[in-house]
């Protein structure tokens, strides 16, 4: 019988096991569908994605106008979007954002674009919420560096702010009402209308033969054993190197490097993540929390090896990128507020 913190980690490792393999026997790869006929959805592991319902747009104006406004952060230079540039994919595709006064953060930015669809925020999960996410960047030294009194200064101070938290909120800014208005902001930024969602409701011709083939070997391979829903990830945490030590393998392991480790202090966490999405993945690399995969190649070459444990060859990996462009949807930096 196993016993202790060690017991506790084999446990977790066979539930993770027996999780992917239930996966791939649930959603093995099915026949491309015929033109014109929709796919079963309910067989397929991703489902297309859909504007969320229900957002007050008054808060999703504030929260644009305070997504871009640098005057969070404590010298007023540094705004969400300089790390999260929507006409970029909702990235900087950085291997470290920079912060104020040029200080380099620990870890790649991720996408802002279909967040709200997240299990967790964060990359080691450690926020449950969009709202709860804010504080960190805001708060964060190496990021903005401010504070809540300097926020809600800033803020009263502005005519225009003052009147809109007033007319929308009934009371002047403050930590609770800023978070709320940049996350409901968030929640408008679903990449709707892709080309893939588009064969998932049953227009064939939406993908060419090799993105279809491509989606299949996606499927077939075992990606989406952890990429799956309709953000294609994001809704659950696996070991970066399931089937082989990648960190260590890379070397100069950084604080970073630990995941959910350094929220959790569990030892079967070290090196946990929060499964990306893999919808933006074609805006640009780098890729993986380190940014240590400059192209979309390298980024499944290893996810294969070290997560898949095998090697896949490389014509059928530029098919399986060629699948992931097609996941691409709408980021131009409107908000979507549907009725």
């Amino acid at each position: 019988m196993l016993h202790g913190e060690r017991g506790k980690a084999v446990f977790k490792l066979s539930g993770a096991v027996s999780t992917a393999l239930l996966l791939l026997l649930l959603w093995p790869a099915r026949p491309v569908l015929a033109e014109g006929k929709p796919l079963d959805l309910s067989a397929e592991p991703i489902q297309p994605l859909q504007v969320i319902s229900g957002l007050d747009k008054r808060k999703v104006e504030l929260g644009r106008k305070l997504f871009h406004e640098p005057r969070l952060s404590i010298d007023g230079s540094i705004s969400c979007a300089s790390c999260h540039d929507l006409s970029n994919g909702g990235s900087d595709h950085q291997a470290r954002s920079v912060g104020v006064k040029g200080a380099e953060g620990s870890i790649r930015a991720p996408t802002v674009y279909n967040a709200a669809l997240n299990f967790v925020q964060f990359w080691d999960g450690r926020a449950a919420s969009l709202e709860e996410q804010v504080s960190g960047p805001v708060t964060n030294p190496v990021e903005m560096a401010s504070n809540w009194d300097h926020v809600t200064q800033v803020l009263a101070a502005d005519r225009d702010y003052a009147a809109a938290f007033r007319d929308i909120y009934g009371r002047p800014a403050g930590k609770q009402t800023v978070s709320d208005a940049i996350a409901t902001f968030e929640r408008s930024l679903i990449a709707v209308n892709s080309r893939f969602d588009a064969f998932l409701r049953g227009d064939a011709a939406a993908l060419s033969d090799d993105e279809r083939k491509g989606y299949e070997l996606f499927k077939s391979y075992g990606c989406a054993s952890c990429h799956q829903g309709a953000n294609v990830g994001g809704n659950m945490f696996e070991k970066f190197g399931f089937l082989g030590d990648y960190l260590t393998e890379r070397g100069q392991e950084t604080a970073a490097d630990q995941g959910r480790f350094n929220v959790t202090g569990w030892e079967g966490d070290r090196h946990v993540f929060k499964v990306p999405s893999l919808r933006m993945v074609a805006s640009g690399g780098p890729y993986f929390h380190d940014g240590s995969a400059l192209d979309l190649d390298t980024a499944v070459s290893v996810m294969a090896r070290y997560q898949l444990g095998r090697d896949i060859p490389k014509h059928d990996v530029q098919k399986i990128i060629l699948f992931l462009d097609s996941l691409m949807g709408e980021t131009a930096p409107e908000p979507k507020v549907a009725p």
